[in-house]
């Protein structure tokens, strides 16, 4: 039988419904919450032949681990997604752009990341096994979707890891602070890796050195850093912005 988890809120079983309804076995719904969106989720799944269960709110909540579940919890298959550097790399169809989070351990950060790198093309986030968060439920929460769909890497060793990409010919891009280039001065189009670091400590030392370059996101106001997933988004839709400007 395949491994299952839990997706919690309508956005991710939303997304999980239209991308692979038959890999949703349940979806357990508030019975006493009636409004129009709930009508218009109940409306979606049974179409999609999917079994409903109205359930209390305690249950939900003791399901989810949480109250912030909006009334909907299902349980779902696992999606195959690559699992490991070399299958991502080996089935990059076009040019590489990746994620790379060093010491991002923040359940909501990640998730939110995840959902960037999706809305962007990315083709993989990668983070280090000892500095980072597993795809728990909250992620896949807050990545509306993206944790379906985004295959998230963990590795043992994170600058190892940016050598095996450079050997592959993935030009590695660290973001940083007090650096004297900017993210709008370098050339995004080629293969990219774009590492991003934690809020206030920022990237470690090692994958600091590792770098092909290091750049900063220029800061016009009195905030001296944006979040992790709001810095992730400027920088993938630059690469994004770039990679679509006329030859």
């Amino acid at each position: 039988m395949a491994k299952q988890k839990l997706l919690i809120g309508f956005h991710a079983v939303t997304a999980r419904l239209r991308q692979d309804a038959k890999g949703v076995s349940d979806v357990y719904i508030e019975a006493s919450r009636r409004d129009r969106r709930m009508q218009d989720f109940v409306k979606l799944a049974e179409s999609l032949g999917v079994r409903l269960h109205p359930v209390d709110a305690d249950r939900l909540r003791g399901m989810a681990g949480t109250d912030r579940h909006q009334g909907v919890v299902a349980r779902a298959e696992e999606v195959s997604l690559a699992l490991n550097l070399d299958e991502l790399l080996d089935g990059i169809e076009g040019t590489p752009l990746l994620l790379i989070l060093d010491g991002v351990t923040d359940p909501h950060n990640l998730g939110a990341c995840l959902r960037v790198a999706d809305g962007a093309g990315a083709h993989a986030v990668i983070a280090p096994k000892d500095r980072s968060v597993g795809l728990n439920a909250t992620v896949a929460k807050v990545a509306s979707g993206a944790a379906e769909t985004v295959p998230y890497i963990t590795v043992t060793n994170l600058a190892r890891t940016l050598r095996e990409l450079q050997e592959r010919g993935i030009w590695v891009v660290g973001t940083a602070d007090g650096t004297d280039k900017s993210l709008y001065d370098v050339d995004l189009k080629g293969p990219m890796a774009i590492v991003m670091g934690a809020e206030g400590e920022g990237m470690r030392r090692l994958t600091r050195e590792t770098c092909d370059e290091l750049v900063g996101i220029p800061m016009a106001g009195g905030v001296e850093s944006l979040n992790v997933s709001v810095a992730s988004g400027v920088c993938l839709y630059e690469a994004v912005r770039q990679r679509r400007l006329p030859k």
